[in-house]
């Protein structure tokens, strides 16, 4: 996980601003964007790697190994590419942190080439951005509000602590036995959001999540005191093509595009907003 050189650092501005709850201090916040090798950079670099490392003698990653491997258990093939949403402000917040030092972990152990990883947060400070790039990972260029298809690769989509209807979005673009069978998702128990909402919520707001309930694996995190905040509510899902083909095919029927005109809490960030 050591970052590469070569990069001629900007010179950054320091400034003032009040943190949340949970937040530190950076020292160098971007106001101009920094290059790789910049100290602010490293800095970022240098905790991400103090986190990793956390992880890896705490037990927790240990721990994880057979919930990260659960899918790979059957004939699914290996995820070839990694899709990243919704990781937050790393630079500051250590719970996002060691989220993202997780998926450096869980990178090498998929043996997923950082290159072919691709991220978006629309709260990406430049500072981060040039962090994420020295690591070899790739930025996506816009907000795909979670509607991104497979294309018939293998991929996996880590969205620790995101909102349904990214997951929902999600679904929808991939909406398919064929193409379901290629996702794995790391992110909110769909178990969990099944039990916390109404049913004719979840079926009107969320209709492919709940649609896909009966075709989906899943295998929870380990809780682990130490990150208790961090990876709440985490678990590895599948789709197994062989539960996805006894679902009923009037399921498959109705694809029509989520809009959420009725939903009151909207817990995504809307391209162009």
């Amino acid at each position: 996980m050591a970052a590469a050189g070569g990069w001629r650092a900007g010179r950054a501005r320091r400034r003032r601003r009040r943190r949340g709850r949970g937040e530190e201090k950076e020292d160098d916040e971007e106001e101009e964007e920094e290059g790789e090798g910049g100290p602010a950079t490293k800095t970022v670099l240098r905790r991400l790697r103090e986190a990793r490392d956390d992880l890896l003698s705490s037990g927790f990653w240990a721990a994880s190994a057979g919930a990260v491997r659960a899918p790979l258990s059957g004939p699914a093939e290996p995820p070839a590419r990694c899709v990243c949403y919704g990781l937050g402000r790393f630079g500051r917040c250590p719970a996002a942190r060691y989220q993202l030092a997780f998926l450096l972990l869980l990178l090498d152990e998929l043996r997923v080439p950082p290159a072919r990883c691709a991220l978006f947060d629309p709260a990406f400070s430049a500072l981060e951005a040039a962090a994420l790039r020295a690591l070899g990972l790739c930025l996506l260029p816009e907000n795909e509000e979670g509607k991104h298809g497979v294309e018939g690769a293998a991929t996996l989509f880590y969205m620790v602590h995101c909102g349904k209807a990214l997951y929902n979005n999600l679904l929808w673009s991939n909406w398919s036995p064929a193409a379901l069978s290629k996702l794995v998702i790391i992110g909110n128990s769909f178990r969990g959001i099944e039990e916390r909402l109404l049913s004719r919520i979840l079926e009107r707001d969320y209709s492919y999540i709940a649609k896909v309930l009966k075709g989906v694996e899943e295998v929870a995190l380990p809780s682990h005191p130490r990150y208790l905040d961090t990876f709440n509510d985490t678990s590895v899902h599948w789709f197994p093509l062989d539960k996805l083909q006894e679902l009923s095919p009037v399921v498959w029927d109705f694809a029509e595009e989520p809009m959420y005109q009725d939903c009151e809490d909207l817990e995504i960030i809307r391209k162009g907003e």
